[in-house]
Order: structure tokens, then sequence, then C-alpha cells
């Protein structure tokens, strides 16, 4: 009998002492949150602005820090060192490698869909479509959403990426190239687009009818499973950032304005490519499945990986 107190003591001293008193509530006093600001992440802005993660988590004595990581990559990196909690505004194409690299992570919501923010541009104007891009020298970055976007629009015209000469290149590299004239064609993102249309250049295709542009927001399955009740915080505050850009648009376009340098009326004109709702839809897994087989199809992956098993559905 006095083992079994002893023993029941002892459990209840361990649990204390590692903070875990339950699934979901184990004691974390911070948590690191990626920054990306750029291409429109308007939510992110409006989060660190109105400091509403800090509000929140302030609440639960637990402090809040911010990385401005904006390659997937090291994103999920830096997950995987336990350096960073919540990656905002990842790439499905990065979620989709870092699961299947092993990485413990977790898609608990869509960040952003923004076809229209991702388009192939050229300043030659005898490029007038797809198809006139036969035998073109394009720069860009391999293995991104831009990436798929140009493969995906040369396979509607019944082309490959044999039809054209692709270089792996970083955006403003790309558009350096193209304006210099060592490139025909570029693929350009965000803000960069209208800063391309004028110095000259034009959009011959974006995403819409190709891709959703997916970008998704990711845990690790440790805080999904250990940190539950951080989870639904950070959720319940990017839904705050959500009502307080439709609640006050005015300040919103204000306040990326500021942040990125972007003018009022661009940022107006930016902001209705993008669809911020953050519920997981079946046409969202379906999404990140086409992204996973281009990823595959262009030996950027080696194995294929259940979608659903890096979804995680928090209530």
């Amino acid at each position: 009998m006095k083992k079994s107190k002893v023993l029941i003591i002892m459990m209840v001293a361990l649990l204390v002492f590692t903070g875990c008193t339950a699934k979901g509530v184990a004691k974390k006093d911070q948590v690191f949150i990626s920054y990306v600001k750029l291409p429109l992440n308007v939510p992110s802005i409006v989060e660190k602005k109105e400091e509403l993660f800090e509000k929140a988590f302030g609440e639960k004595d637990i402090e809040v820090s911010f990385s401005e990581i904006t390659q997937g990559s090291k994103m999920t990196q830096a997950m995987a060192a336990g350096a960073l909690d919540f990656s905002n505004a990842l790439g499905g194409t990065s979620a989709i490698l870092a699961g299947a690299n092993g990485l413990d992570i977790k898609i608990i919501g869509i960040y952003s869909r923004a076809p229209e923010a991702f388009t192939i541009m050229s300043g030659d104007t005898n490029i007038k479509g797809t198809s006139d891009l036969k035998g073109k020298k394009i720069v860009g970055p391999k293995g991104t959403i831009l990436h798929q976007l140009l493969l995906s629009a040369l396979v509607n015209e019944g082309l490959s990426m044999d039809d054209v000469e692709f270089i792996n290149m970083g955006i403003s590299e790309g558009l350096a190239a193209m304006s210099s004239g060592n490139a025909d064609a570029a693929l350009v993102a965000g803000p960069a687009v209208t800063k391309a249309m004028k110095e000259g250049n034009k959009v011959i295709i974006n995403g819409k009818g190709l891709l959703d542009a997916t970008i998704v927001i990711a845990t690790s399955g440790d805080m999904v499973n250990n940190h539950e009740e951080i989870v639904k915080t950070y959720l319940n505050v990017h839904n705050e950032s959500l009502d307080f850009m439709k609640n006050n648009p005015e300040k919103t376009y204000e306040m990326v304005s500021e942040e990125t340098g972007i003018s009022v009326d661009e940022v107006k004109s930016m902001y209705q490519w993008y669809d911020f709702s953050p519920a997981i839809t079946d046409k969202d897994i379906e999404e990140l499945e086409k992204t996973q087989k281009f990823l595959l199809e262009n030996g950027m992956l080696e194995k294929e990986i259940d979608i659903k098993s890096i979804i995680a559905e928090i209530k």
C-alpha cells in the first residue's frame, strides 16, 4: 500500500516537473513565429502592428518572438530544430518537401490563395502568350509556385520544360536579367509585378485557372499533440486579424503600405488578388496533391506522401 502511494506521488511530481498535466496543455513560456510581410501577407502585418499575438499570449504568461525567415526551406529547418513554432505564410511546396523528408510538420490552416499574384512576364512585344515562350530563355526561382505555374502554362499549350531554356534565379535577379535583355521572360510575383509593369513589361499569363498558389500555416506535430491550447490561441489570433481587415479596410491598406513601402493604391489593387480564408477545403487538398505531383515529375521529390497525413484538424 505504501509502495503504491509513493509511486503515485512520484508520478505526480514527474508531471509537475515536466510541465505536462495532460495532452494539449504542456507548459511553454515562449513561442516563436515567422514574420513574412511580402508579397502581400496582410494578416501577418496586422498581427504584428496591432500586437495581437503579444496581447493574447501575454494573458497566458507566454512571450512571443518573431523570426523574419522568408525562405520556406529555412522555415521548416528552423521548425525541425525547435527554433520556430509557427510558420506563417509557408509555401505548399515547402510543406510537402518537409513532410516527405520526415520532418514533423502539420498544416493547421490555409494562409492565402492568390493565383493572380503569380505571373510570367516579358518585355518582348513578340511574346503575347505562353506558346510564344517556345525556345525562349526564362528565369525564375526553381521549385516554387512560380516554377509550377510555368510548367502548368506550358503543358496547357502542349509544351514542356524541354521546350524552353529555364534558369534558376531569384525574382529580383530575374527582373534585372529580363530588363538587361539577358532573359526573354521572368517569373514574377507580388509587388514586383507592378514594379515590372511600370518598367514596360507585361503579364503573359498568371495562375488563374492553372493553380491556386496555396500558401499554408504550419506548425509541428509536437505543438499539435502537446501544446494544443497554444495552437488554438494562435489560430484565434489569426482569425482576429482577418476580422480586423474586414472591419477596418482603409486602416489596413495604410498599415500594409507603411510596412511594405507599396503605395496605398497598389495595396488596394493587389489586395483583390488574395483569398485569406483559413479553412482547409477539399479543393485545397487537391491543390496540394497537384503540387506534389509537380515536385515528383520534376525530380524534386523522391517519394509520395499522403497529403492528409500532414494536415491537422484543430477543433
